[in-house]
């Protein structure tokens, strides 16, 4: 009779017969050598599918799920309704687990029993001159690992990369699986999981390859744009500022440009009530938008009667905030958060 293992490995495959076999050779290399993967072929037409047939003649602990093409949410949660470890691993076609990736995991795991979720510290396998905004996000990423510095900075942008966490399959029990939607099924999950009090944090090293592929769904599928990012986190945010801001704090948002008040009115669509701009441009200081005033940060009002929201996307823009309301006395989660 087959053994119950512990970890498993969560890998959704579609068309990827160029790299599924060296993302599955990845996971044949950990030094732990008690997991199985599930393999949720979503009705590939390239091959995929034959070649993991193939693998799993060579690989026992490797079960392949042979499935119409309904896209990755789907092929998630048929892949999580087939797990039998206590604990689940994400894992990309594309990408390459280092060997001791599931060791330090579950090792970690099982000191930080305050921990749901554990992510790692991931290299950037594209190029940084062509995809320097990839390059810079996998920076962002790597400097959150504490479960405080990740659950302040979630609004900002996903804090993990999806097939570097590994996470206690109870979870799902409690508190759901994949959503599909018009949004990133990753970044609800975690900001729904936070939302919840589940605490989130990272091994201090890098066990996972994320390459850059052309066709990675995050450069390809409209769940993935940047508005979309806007509108799922509007959702999370409104619920985190009806718990932690009184009704009698006035809520500010540092950013007065177009495209910050565009994505700022997501939230006033989750019945957020918006007072006005911060903004350091001086052509936009004493105008109105929406009936919104636009104030200078010399003129921030104290922190008792304001909560501000730092929406500005710019490069550096989110330092010069931080540094600013800082300067005046704010707190970073306490009395302001940055959002973008």
């Amino acid at each position: 009779m087959r053994s119950t293992p512990l970890v498993s490995v969560l890998l959704p495959v579609f068309n990827a017969a160029s790299t599924v076999a060296r993302a599955v050779q990845s996971i044949r290399q950990q030094t732990r050598a008690d997991w199985e993967i599930i393999a949720v072929d979503d009705g590939s037409t390239d091959g995929t599918r034959e070649l993991l047939a193939a693998l799993t003649r060579q690989e026992t602990r490797l079960r392949l799920l042979a499935r119409p093409h309904a896209g990755i949410v789907t092929a998630l949660n048929a892949g999580l309704a087939e797990a039998r470890g206590r604990l689940i691993a994400r894992m990309d076609a594309d990408d390459e687990a280092h060997g001791e990736r599931f060791a330090r995991q579950v090792a970690f795991l099982n000191q930080r029993p305050d921990v749901g979720v554990a992510g790692s510290l991931v290299e950037f396998g594209g190029d940084r001159t062509q995809a320097g905004g990839y390059a810079l996000h996998v920076d962002w990423m790597n400097g959150l690992i504490e479960p405080e510095d990740i659950a302040l900075n979630r609004f900002v942008e996903s804090p993990f990369a999806h097939p570097s966490v590994m996470f206690r399959r109870e979870l799902v029990e409690r508190h759901g699986g994949y959503r599909d939607g018009d949004f990133p099924e990753d970044y609800e999950l975690w900001l729904r999981w936070l939302d919840a009090g589940i605490r989130m944090a990272k091994v201090p090293r890098v066990l996972l390859t994320w390459h850059d592929a052309p066709a990675r769904l995050s450069r390809t599928e409209a769940r993935y744009d940047t508005e979309a990012f806007y509108r799922c986190k509007a959702v999370y945010l409104a619920h985190w500022l009806r718990r932690h801001v009184p009704p009698s704090r006035r809520v500010l948002v540092w950013g007065a440009g177009r495209p910050t008040r565009k994505r700022a009115e997501h939230l006033v669509a989750q019945g957020v009530t918006l007072a006005g701009y911060l903004d350091i441009d001086p052509r936009k200081q004493g105008r109105q938008f929406s009936g919104r005033p636009v104030i200078a940060p010399k003129e921030l009002p104290s922190a008792e009667e304001v909560f501000v929201l730092g929406y500005v996307a710019k490069r550096g823009a989110r330092e010069l905030a931080r540094a600013c309301l800082r300067a005046h006395g704010f707190a970073e989660g306490r009395d302001f958060l940055m959002a973008a």
